[in-house]
């Protein structure tokens, strides 16, 4: 095997020799990749673009190099760039240049800048939002070490003369900022201290503040959220406040407040199937029954969280929909024949699963649903069920759910499940986003196996249970793996009130957060996961739910 070297000391001639040789392969597509940085880095725009017209991915790296290197297959990424200004937020370095160039081209205004810096103060991008005032005029930046205190110690920023008596724009910015940062971490502080201020600030300044500290009090599920959203009328909101306002409401059970928080929203935001769902729950709490029924039917029968509660608005159940052929040998011997297929094959046989899983991948990109159905049915056989199930996720119109929800080591689940009185579809439903039932599973704070086990936890189940000799290796086992997680989702089920939505988000958060987002009223099980705090938990929630 011979290695290409892509930095600057690597021969030209051994990566062109192994890009020629090894083309339409994931391993030569990455090495295009860096090949064409290193062309960048280097100002060789002509070859460059040879190689970036010839990328099957362009990343936001490439793509903002082409625009810096004036290829004109670039054209598109400079308008889907200059409309994510106030979105991206973890931003490139190429990408920073090309938003220079274009401050300095007039492409965006001081208020533009502002905006941005409130986005990235918002999402905890500091060092990002210090760099974006860089492109401010020289007479509208500020000190830096104002703008230090600001972002790294807002509490001391906030008692200081500059904050109370805020000298021009620039100086009522940074005790905004330093208002937005100290509610990340305390929004009941960051109040006190605003309501000292605020008087020495512009109307639309108090405006979008009431925002930032209705949007910290919404994820902190404060009674407050809804009426500091009432003083934040009038300003551009992002999607994730948005949000936060409508969950605000359904915890509350104001469901005029939800409808209106829901209509408010960009069109794009408002038909997603979260949004659209609970328009239609709010319309039809106040009677029009019709148009609620209109806002379900977009969705129903879809195979997610909403997609299927839905259908349950609907008066239906939920339907698999009809099975596909199942593969022909001819759609086999294509599969098998795969270099990609092959690749990943060998690559997991060397116990290398990441590299693996990118040759999956990159052999699914372009695929149609009969390549994808017999690449899934192939991984089942070789016992590679998350590749299986990843593979059969993908089709577009022909689907096999046999494939896409697996039910593999039954004897051992089923038997588990019936011994600890458990819903089998909801243990296969929390084990299918846990591991995708691999053994191997391995997370990267420690947890392992199909149910993703924490050595703690399995130690302290294993003597709750009274099992002897403990031994960590038994969480690598599936037969053990699979009886100490059914006994610690039984122990949470247990400790919640026997609800398995509340359960479910204590396994991937803990009991402590799951009680604590519960509070102290009763919460329809969907109003309760729709409104965690962490939107890693909040997604698994759902997809365990559906997947079961």
């Amino acid at each position: 095997t011979r290695i290409a070297r892509v930095d600057e000391t690597g021969p030209i001639e051994a990566i062109q020799e192994f890009l020629r040789r090894y083309s339409n392969s994931w391993l030569s597509e990455k090495l295009r990749q860096e090949w064409a940085k290193r062309l960048a880095r280097e100002n060789s725009w002509p070859r460059f673009e040879a190689e970036y017209l010839v990328l099957a991915q362009a990343d936001q790296d490439l793509q903002c190099s082409a625009i810096l290197g004036g290829v004109s297959a670039a054209a598109d990424a400079q308008g889907k760039l200059l409309d994510q200004w106030l979105t991206l937020m973890d931003t490139p370095e190429s990408c920073n240049q090309v938003f220079q160039v274009l401050v300095a081209a007039g492409q965006f205004s001081t208020d533009d800048i502002w905006q941005r810096f409130r986005r990235l103060v918002e999402a905890k991008r500091f060092s990002a939002a210090r760099s974006t005032l860089g492109w401010l005029p020289s007479a509208q930046q500020p000190g830096s070490a104002a703008l230090t205190m600001a972002l790294d110690n807002p509490a001391r920023y906030l008692a200081s003369q500059s904050a109370q008596a805020p000298i021009g724009r620039t100086g009522r910015e940074l005790g905004m900022a330093a208002v937005t940062r100290l509610a990340r971490s305390d929004v009941r502080a960051a109040q006190a201290r605003w309501h000292n201020i605020d008087a020495a600030y512009r109307e639309e300044d108090r405006a979008y503040v009431a925002g930032q500290l209705a949007w910290m009090a919404a994820l902190a599920q404060a009674d407050d959220a809804l009426p500091l959203y009432a003083q934040a009328k009038g300003i551009v909101m992002s999607d994730e406040q948005r949000a936060w306002q409508v969950r605000a409401a359904l915890r509350a059970g104001d469901w005029t407040s939800v409808r209106h928080a829901i209509e408010a929203m960009p069109a794009s935001q408002r038909e997603l199937p979260e949004w659209s769902y609970w328009l239609g729950r709010a319309l039809a709490q106040q009677g029009r029954q019709a148009d609620a029924r209109s806002l379900f039917g977009r969705h129903a029968g879809v195979p997610s969280f909403y997609g299927i509660l839905a259908a349950e608005a609907l008066g239906q159940h939920f339907r698999w929909p009809p099975a596909s052929l199942p593969p022909t040998p001819q759609e086999v011997a294509r599969v098998r024949s795969s270099g990609d297929i092959r690749r990943a094959e060998a690559l997991m046989r060397l116990d290398m699963r990441t590299e693996s899983l990118r040759e999956w991948n990159w052999a699914a990109r372009n695929a149609d649903d009969r390549f994808l159905i017999a690449a899934a049915d192939h991984a089942r056989r070789l016992g590679f069920y998350d590749r299986a199930i990843s593979l059969a996720d993908r089709t577009r119109e022909q689907h096999d759910y046999g494939l896409r929800y697996l039910a593999p080591y039954y004897e051992t689940f089923s038997r588990q499940a019936t011994a600890h009185a458990l819903d089998l579809p909801w243990v296969y439903g929390l084990v299918r986003q846990e591991s995708r039932f691999q053994p191997v599973a391995r997370s990267s704070v420690g947890a392992q196996g199909l149910m993703q086990v924490m050595p703690a936890t399995g130690r302290w189940i294993a003597k709750r249970e009274g099992w002897r000799d403990y031994d960590s290796s038994w969480l690598t086992r599936i037969d053990t793996n699979v009886q100490l997680g059914c006994a610690y989702l039984r122990h949470v089920l247990d400790s919640l009130g026997n609800q398995p939505v509340v359960a479910s988000a204590a396994y991937n958060a803990g009991p402590g957060r799951a009680r604590r987002w519960r509070g102290t009223q009763a919460l329809e099980g969907a109003i309760y996961a729709e409104t965690i705090p962490i939107s890693e938990t909040r997604d698994y929630v759902k997809k365990v739910m559906a997947n079961a």
